[in-house]
């Protein structure tokens, strides 16, 4: 590996800091999300599901960041982060913008979403409010299907807090002696387990209406039929969010995958960072919950509304209204793989480029269903870093390795919030022959890479598929991610040396084509931007353009201020988190950052570098611009290096820039503001790329029907 470089020498510009802070950028991201929520631009099913996002980012935030930064806190660290801050600090701005968001979540809820929903005949009732009707299906509901299911944990001298499940729904209970008036107030937990539904629909829908209850007021409700002989005196729900980091040394452990499982289990366990509670909760009783999980005031969420919005995930698919969701959007198969012949005929004659979700990701899965059962194929190898439940692709791997074939599965365990899955796929498919591996001794393996060694004219030819996103076919259809297959030699041989850097030893592999983190890919980032401030201070005209998830590598910044004020134009598309500072006179005048959210989640990474050498231009690939990118995983970034993809490529990106519907911009301030239009006709990147799918879905139908007709008169004439 190489040693990480030395940052690069910024500007002399007097403000200070540089840079945005990390978790703050993050909190701004997902404020960006929950804007989406508040927005009549989308159907009103589809603001649910982004409230629904904005609710489970919130808790991985608390689970990962706000659980580091309180370890830092705790154990007395001081270091500032990049932009100056102590852990402190930045501990208790956090909490403050965290809860500030949380209260403003609940607000779309309760003044913006359920009224609305309710005007369109989909409405949320608490169990007082239901008819007598409602009411008696729904007790019928409660005893048939959850009340079973149900256990009641008393605490007592001899029944302690108990220990409470990292994110667990439960309703804390107060009861007193229905015999005794005078004796002492009795308490209790009620988990509401996890395998019941969180949205209740309460019979069928009537004329138009449906009725919903959220399970945990079910659960509160009728808790007193857990508790016989006593009196429920109030019942309040709450959960808890733990530190989910895994901890342990790769070096010191012989079975990684048995060291993750129980690593798993202790998760669960972790220290508490977070409880959320209703808002009208005793006050003795908040007092001993907190002394119970060891958090103070600060740590607590109060709630009013139902704990959890992230449960209004599955109500777009328990809603017929199709009005009320986005339009149906069919994904086109290129016509190139509709030829009827077979997928490695096609790619040995030409180099595939999609671009998912307007590009069907079918062909990915068919690639790997025509290995596993071609008689001539060898040997398939395959990175997975996260998946489906019922993956088509895990499917093809074990099927491969039923019908005799070398199939290698590179699966990262440390997935994070994959981690369980990934576990029990690499058992099923040890079961059947695939040969798991779990790649390098402290790197996470993020590259999306397939390989198949195939035999051809007594020859041994490979084919690849490389993206910039996971196999994964549920997300295919809803994250934007790019598709490359090749069988050329130049990018075939380089990934073969990849895989078996990746299962064997080595030092430092060496790559031709590909930039491989934690090999190369930063070190030629950071070349490629010199070489456009070089042009552009030799008078040329220089032009970047980077589209990632996130960006906050120092030594990439100080590169791009540098470029920056050599006159260089920079556009960055940065979804989530940027640490760069743009329109900053004399530091980042010269560039531009925007996020784009809308119907789909924008993952692809793309590099662009106008005065590059001719293959070096266009980079597509699985890293983001971080550190851990950079140097703590296995990273594969592939050129584009046929005119027509990179130009399609290119005119993609110029759309993103060209976005003013569902694009902010980012300001040297910190704030992220509409783009403004100018005059200018509304346009959205992914609605014009829907489109343009669609009439080249049609163009394609309409030229097959015309070839097949064509045919038919040609049969009539000879037939005459």
């Amino acid at each position: 590996m190489s040693p990480r470089p030395q940052r690069a020498r910024a500007s002399s510009h007097k403000e200070i800091p540089k840079y945005f802070n990390r978790e703050l950028s993050w909190l701004a991201f997902n404020e960006r999300v929950l804007d989406q929520a508040f927005s009549s631009k989308y159907p009103l099913l589809e603001r649910t599901r982004f409230l629904s996002f904005v609710s489970s980012n919130l808790d991985q935030f608390y689970e990962i960041r706000v659980a580091g930064l309180m370890q830092k806190v705790d154990a007395g660290i001081t270091r500032l982060s990049m932009d100056g801050t102590s852990p402190q600090a930045l501990l208790d701005e956090v909490r403050k913008r965290a809860q500030a968001m949380a209260q403003r979540e609940y607000t779309c809820w309760r003044e913006e979403l359920q009224p609305s929903l309710k005007s369109k005949g989909v409405i949320f009732k608490a169990v007082e409010k239901l008819t007598k009707e409602e009411f008696t299906w729904l007790r019928t509901y409660f005893r048939r299907e959850v009340y079973p299911v149900l256990t009641p944990l008393a605490i007592d001298p001899t029944h302690p807090f108990p220990l409470i499940l990292n994110k667990s729904l439960n309703l804390f209970v107060a009861l007193r002696n229905a015999r005794r008036k005078k004796s002492k107030p009795l308490m209790a937990v009620v988990p509401v387990p996890r395998i019941l539904p969180r949205l209740v629909r309460v019979g069928e829908p009537k004329r138009g209406k449906e009725t919903f209850v959220f399970l945990s007021e079910v659960v509160r409700h009728f808790v007193s039929d857990l508790f016989p002989g006593h009196i429920e005196e109030g019942a309040w729900a709450f959960r808890i969010t733990r530190n989910s980091h895994l901890y342990f040394d790769e070096e010191e452990v012989e079975n990684l995958l048995l060291t993750i499982e129980d690593e798993l289990h202790k998760q669960r366990k972790g220290e508490a960072v977070r409880l959320e509670i209703d808002d009208d909760v005793d006050k003795g009783i908040l007092e001993y919950l907190l002394k119970s999980t060891g958090l103070s005031h600060n740590d607590v969420t109060h709630i009013n509304g139902p704990i959890n919005l992230y449960r209004l995930m599955s109500l777009p698919e328990m809603v017929e209204s199709e009005d009320l969701k986005f339009k149906p959007f069919e994904a086109r198969v290129p016509k190139v793989f509709a030829s009827g012949k077979s997928i490695f005929e096609t790619l040995s004659a030409q180099d595939v480029l999609l671009h998912h979700p307007y590009d069907s990701f079918s062909p990915v899965v068919d690639f790997l269903r025509a290995a596993a059962t071609d008689p001539e194929v060898f040997a398939i190898k395959l990175t997975l870093y996260r998946t489906s439940g019922d993956s088509p692709i895990v499917k093809a791997l074990m099927d491969a390795a039923r019908n005799g074939k070398q199939v290698t599965a590179l699966v990262e365990l440390k997935a994070r919030f994959d981690e369980e899955a990934n576990v029990q796929w690499s058992r099923q498919m040890e079961e059947v022959g695939v040969h798991v591996v779990y790649g390098l001794t402290g790197l996470k393996t993020h590259c999306k890479c397939c390989l198949v060694v195939r035999r051809e004219k007594n020859k041994l030819r490979k084919y690849a598929h490389l993206g910039t996103g996971n196999y994964h076919p549920s997300t295919a259809k809803s994250y934007t991610d790019f598709s490359f297959f090749t069988a050329k030699p130049s990018y075939t041989s380089d990934l073969a040396n990849l895989f078996n850097s990746l299962t064997g030893y080595t030092r430092k592999p060496n790559f031709k084509k590909l930039l491989v983190a934690p090999f190369t890919f930063h070190e030629t980032m950071i070349r490629l931007i010199g070489l456009e401030e070089k042009a552009a201070r030799s008078g040329k005209d220089a032009r970047i353009i980077i589209k990632v998830n996130s960006l906050i590598d120092p030594e990439c910044i100080d590169a791009l201020y540098a470029a920056s004020q050599a006159g260089v134009r920079i556009d960055l598309i940065v979804r989530g988190i940027c640490g760069l500072k743009p329109g900053i006179k004399g530091l980042s005048e010269n560039i531009s950052v925007r996020s784009l959210l809308g119907r789909f989640l924008e993952h692809s990474r793309v590099c662009y570098f106008q005065n590059a050498p001719r293959h070096q231009r266009t980079y597509l690939g699985s890293p983001d611009w971080m550190p851990r990118n950079f140097f703590r995983r296995v990273e594969v970034a592939f050129p584009i290096e046929e005119v027509e993809q990179e130009a399609r490529v290119i005119e993609k990106l110029e759309g993103y820039l060209r976005d003013n519907e569902f694009a902010t911009e980012l300001k040297g301030n910190g704030r992220y503001l509409k783009v403004a239009r100018r005059n200018r006709k509304p346009f959205s990147i992914q609605e014009h790329l829907i489109t343009e799918s669609a009439e080249e879905s049609e163009r394609e139908e309409l030229e097959e029907r015309l070839r097949r007709a064509s045919g038919k008169t040609k049969n009539q004439g000879k037939g005459d």
